[in-house]
């Protein structure tokens, strides 16, 4: 049976980590003042399901098992290591130019490839 107590600190810290503004809360913030609230579900969408596949992988034991296979967790940061190199790369080797004011298309994927970087996310998982 689970402490009342520490039920409660546990409600109280998710309960603060939720209503905090994080990063992805500002994004949809961002996002609903510049595209409106209905282009803005899809964003919000896929932060939900971003959130919720992290904590799912880590309820079926992703953390165990880069604690048992150690070297895959040295291949997993050689992984985020490239991607942030590449990452780099390409905001170095944007184009300079004119700013458009068109209004692109936001997908769910964008919310919830978001929740992987997201560190605050990373430490509820």
């Amino acid at each position: 049976m689970i402490d009342v107590s520490f039920f409660f600190a546990l409600a109280m810290f998710a309960f603060v980590t939720s209503v905090t503004p994080g990063p992805n809360n500002i994004m949809l913030l961002a996002s609903g003042a510049q595209f409106g609230f209905r282009r803005t579900l899809p964003h919000m969408l896929g932060i939900v399901l971003g959130v919720a596949t992290l904590l799912l992988s880590t309820l079926l034991g992703l953390g165990a098992l880069f604690t048992l296979y150690p070297p895959l967790y040295s291949v997993l940061k050689w992984v985020g290591c490239a991607y942030l190199l590449w990452l780099a790369w390409k905001i170095a080797n944007a184009p300079v130019g004119n700013l458009e004011t068109k209004k692109p298309h936001l997908l769910p994927c964008l919310g919830g490839r978001r929740c992987f970087s997201n560190t605050s996310t990373l430490r509820l998982g």
